[in-house]
């Protein structure tokens, strides 16, 4: 099927350095240009983001520091990627919500002009998301084939949930699944620890999501400035982050969990400030004791007598004693 076009349509895919759509950066960017007549052209550019590229990100796209050190940083190129794009419309998947914005960023950091203003916008998740509801009443009409009577009350939603997932563990006791990192695994099996891991696999903190366990089961916040980084390592750095968080409008639960990474922190620098101060005397040269002021005199010890410096005798000296003695 050929797309019925008016002007070219540029679909265009990012990799960046995580999901912060104002500090984030571009290290990888593809772009399809779709022709009226039906011709592709196929543009890609790896991007040096002038930042480091978190080991989050790098597990999930592939891209590391060393693979972009070379490579042109978004400045350089940017003038070359609006010239190829054109006066292209623009498609994605969920591109409305982070991959134009974070092309526009990029655009504005670099001093081009893109223009955005006469651009149609296509994003393809949301023709997914629309067409394919992702509700409860979506859901069981799908596993179950069947209407939900009384939708919305509590019994009725609840009773559906449980025979959804006796549904899907029944459709996908067999079906393979591939993750992020291209591991292949059969995960929806009639086991809760199992199901427990496939759906939690961003391993929430939280569960709000604010912070979320990396590869080293490290408490990293999964937002804002410090995105990427681990909780403690920002206590480091900036401590008072800790009493903006819990001064700001963020979840019970999540100011909770906070706290406790906050005392295992304090803990751990405490016992690190003992054991430097131990270490400190440990390591303080003894002085020299002297003699003891309190030890009792010896009596078969023979009196120390002072002895007094030599002197050179003089003719003086010599009349003195002829004097004294008569002779």
């Amino acid at each position: 099927m050929k797309l019925n076009l008016n002007r070219p349509l540029a679909f265009f895919d990012l990799e960046t350095t995580g999901v912060n759509v104002g500090a984030d950066r571009i290290v990888e960017i593809a772009i399809l240009k779709a022709m009226p007549d039906g011709a592709e052209l196929i543009k890609t550019m790896r991007i040096n983001p002038e930042m480091p590229i978190p080991l989050a990100s790098s597990l999930i796209h592939g891209i590391y520091d060393k693979d972009i050190a070379n490579e042109p940083a978004f400045k350089d190129v940017a003038a070359e990627l609006a010239a190829f794009i054109g006066e292209a419309d623009l498609a994605g998947y969920n591109s409305n919500r982070f991959d134009i914005p974070v092309l526009l960023e990029e655009f504005l950091r670099a001093g081009v002009d893109f223009d955005m203003s006469d651009r149609k916008f296509v994003d393809v998740q949301n023709i997914f998301h629309q067409m394919e509801q992702r509700t409860l009443r979506a859901a069981y009409k799908f596993y179950c084939d069947k209407d939900i009577i009384n939708a919305h009350s509590a019994e009725a939603d609840i009773t559906a949930t449980y025979h959804v997932l006796l549904a899907q563990i029944e459709r996908y006791s067999d079906t393979e699944f591939e993750d992020k990192q291209g591991k292949i695994s059969k995960p929806v099996k009639n086991d809760v620890d199992a199901l427990h891991t496939f759906t939690n696999m961003n391993k929430p903190v939280d569960f709000a999501g604010r912070m979320v366990f990396n590869d080293q089961d490290q408490e990293i916040f999964n937002f804002g400035k410090h995105k990427g980084k681990t909780v403690e390592q920002v206590f480091d750095t900036e401590p008072s982050y800790y009493a903006w968080m819990k001064q700001g409008d963020f979840p019970l639960y999540t100011k909770k969990k906070l706290e406790e990474i906050w005392t295992r922190w304090n803990k751990k620098k405490e016992q690190l400030k003992q054991e430097k101060q131990q270490q400190a005397v440990a390591n303080k040269p003894k002085p020299n004791p002297g003699p003891n002021p309190n030890a009792r005199p010896n009596p078969s010890a023979a009196p120390q007598k002072k002895s007094k410096p030599a002197v050179d005798v003089t003719n003086d000296m010599l009349e003195q004693l002829k004097m004294k003695f008569g002779k």
